[in-house]
């Protein structure tokens, strides 16, 4: 039952009084203008940090004051890096298809059949050739976790594929030696830096070697229980997932090893090289 009266509200029809009203109306013009003149001038201070800001030099692509900022996140990261950290795991239901995104190195056409992954030897000019056959014949390992967008969002994907540990300790072409990458016991000729390239080198990524032999860090050849689709990378990409997504290259052409950070695609335009979180 519900109760419908109109019992009157105490107030609700009593005759205006002139003087608070204009009370009420002067109060009002007067926050009115104190609220104007407050977001007026956080206006001008912002325009003004914004002007100072662009107005610093450059460095590496973007000033230099955002560069500090962009360096201390990577020394952070750095320091929060740890072999044994892992990244979390979800359930296999909670797994679903990623964004599209990125078409760098992508646009040209390739017969995965004829498709070949091409790594050349720390210290050496020459190069082995690999298949997809080459990397399906090394343990699998399966893992569900979130790929993480510069941009902000995040999704939980089902990534299958070999560690790309397991294939310098197979292909053992990280160290001048031909010594394993043992990430426990890791070489002292073992390269510091990994390179990878598409096959057209319109996109390109740098790690270190510590995330590349991190048990994370796949050849990845499957998502969500199916072979990779063009638009993911395939035949093969790289999934590193405690790194954001901008470090999982797509179509792997080309793997290099390097005394020194490697050029890095988006590191160019100012971003952060760890890309780590």
């Amino acid at each position: 039952m519900t109760d419908n009266s109109t019992a009157p509200v105490p107030g609700e029809n009593a005759p205006a009084n002139p003087e608070a009203e204009k009370a009420m109306l002067a109060e009002a013009r007067r926050r009115s203008r104190r609220s104007f003149i407050t977001l007026g001038l956080a206006g001008l201070a912002g325009l003004g940090g914004w002007r100072w800001l662009i107005s610093q030099p450059d460095d590496a692509g973007i000033p230099h004051p955002l560069r500090k900022v962009l360096d201390a996140n990577s020394r952070l990261a750095s320091a929060y890096f740890k072999e044994t950290r892992l990244a979390p795991e979800f359930a296999r239901s909670r797994a679903r298809t990623p964004r599209k995104n990125g078409a760098y190195g992508l646009k040209s056409e390739i017969d995965p059949v004829a498709w070949r992954m091409r790594v050349q030897g720390y210290g050496t000019d020459k190069t082995q050739e690999f298949t997809l056959a080459d990397i399906q014949a090394l343990p699998k390992v399966e893992m569900v976790t979130e790929l993480k967008c510069i941009e902000g969002w995040s999704i939980v994907v089902h990534w299958a594929g070999a560690r790309l540990s397991d294939f310098l300790e197979r292909y053992p072409l990280a160290t001048r030696s031909g010594r394993p990458a043992d990430p426990l016991n890791p070489p002292a000729d073992l390269a510091p830096y990994v390179a990878m390239l598409t096959p057209d080198e319109q996109y390109y990524v740098g790690l270190d070697i510590a995330s590349a032999l991190h048990p994370q860090t796949l050849l990845c050849y499957e998502m969500n229980g199916e072979p990779l689709t063009a638009d993911h990378g395939a035949p093969l990409r790289l999934v590193t997932p405690l790194k954001y997504g901008i470090k999982h290259l797509k179509r792997i052409g080309t793997i290099t090893f390097a005394d020194t950070r490697p050029k890095d695609f988006w590191a160019e335009l100012g971003y952060d090289w760890d890309a780590g979180h």
